[in-house]
């Protein structure tokens, strides 16, 4: 009986201190982010969209009031910007509504659509050097001075097909004709296309859809929140432990198992 009595001694003495040991070890946190396969979508663009969500009409607004704003961007901080683009958005919204958008603007809620319109842009597929460019009916140009003559020959070429997320300009008017412009709304480009387009389409020549394009894409990752990420927490518990403590529990048992056999 005297034996065996020094092991059980050692056994409680490491579990005394392996515990006190747990105890006193600082905590070992995990952080997770998500990264969509996108790169980040421009901040004026989402906000488009929530206005969308609200009223195409107040949308077509909202794009009057920042056809170039994209300029003022260069030249003041990120900050400053976002304050910017929130002033120009309260003229449209309430101020619950501006509380929403930039709740919506924390989660980049709209990336994902305007992510989607880049990947339809990328279907037509965009000419060459083109920061900004129109579909007539299948036949694509960047140049102002063309769309006068795809215009002649619209007619005889079939309709595009029109998502249900498209904005319409007029908002009431059936089709007849459609021009596409793919721009990145803000940019000087997107400007000189707008104003020739919304200007021939409410005279009634065609109907103006606009679709968002972003000719040169971001180097930051998009990260995404409020996505039902699920996380295995119980495992991730198991790989923040302290691999020094299992390294002690390791030696004490193999000398258990040592001890155990002289006897």
């Amino acid at each position: 009986m005297a034996g065996p009595m020094p092991l059980f001694v050692a056994g409680m003495l490491f579990l005394s201190v392996g515990r006190r040991g747990a105890e006193s070890a600082p905590r070992k946190a995990v952080t997770a982010r998500l990264a969509a396969k996108w790169p980040a979508t421009p901040l004026l663009l989402e906000a488009s969209e929530f206005i969308a969500e609200e009223s195409n009409e107040k949308f077509w607004q909202f794009l009057e009031t920042v056809k170039e704003l994209t300029i003022y961007q260069k030249g003041v901080s990120e900050h400053s910007y976002y304050d910017l683009l929130l002033k120009k958005a309260g003229q449209f919204l309430s101020n619950l509504q501006i509380n929403l958008l930039k709740f919506s603007l924390s989660l980049r809620a709209f990336s994902p659509t305007i992510q989607m319109f880049q990947q339809i842009a990328a279907f037509e597929p965009p000419p060459k050097g083109c920061n900004a460019f129109v579909v007539i009916h299948g036949k694509s140009t960047c140049k102002i001075n063309e769309i006068k003559k795809l215009l002649m020959t619209a007619q005889s070429r079939p309709k595009p097909y029109l998502f249900k997320g498209d904005h319409k300009f007029p908002v009431l008017k059936e089709p007849a004709v459609v021009v596409i412009l793919y721009a990145e709304v803000g940019t000087k480009d997107f400007a000189t296309f707008h104003n020739v387009l919304s200007e021939k389409a409410q005279k009634g020549e065609f109907v103006y859809i606009l679709r968002h394009f972003v000719k040169k894409r971001s180097t930051e990752k998009m990260y995404l929140s409020g996505y039902g990420v699920e996380l295995a927490i119980k495992s991730t518990e198991y790989k923040a432990m302290d691999e020094s403590q299992l390294h002690r529990a390791s030696l004490f048992f193999n000398c258990l198992n040592l001890n155990s056999r002289s006897y």
